[in-house]
């Protein structure tokens, strides 16, 4: 079956934000920000299962 477009693109950009939650995090993290840590951290851990919903129907 063939993938949509609509659907590579969101799983793109939900890629692309999980991968900007994580150096949003390790940057925080040296920057002794803590509570933005868990708060990015958590956000990262939300896009993955995400993504997987959106790869799932999409395939």
């Amino acid at each position: 079956m063939k993938s949509s477009y609509r659907g590579v693109i969101l799983l793109a950009l939900i890629l692309f934000a999980s991968i900007v939650c994580t150096q949003y995090t390790v940057n925080m993290y040296f920057a002794q920000r803590y509570m933005e840590v868990l708060l990015l951290s958590g956000a990262a851990v939300v896009l993955f299962p995400l993504a997987w919903m959106v790869y799932s129907k999409n395939k």
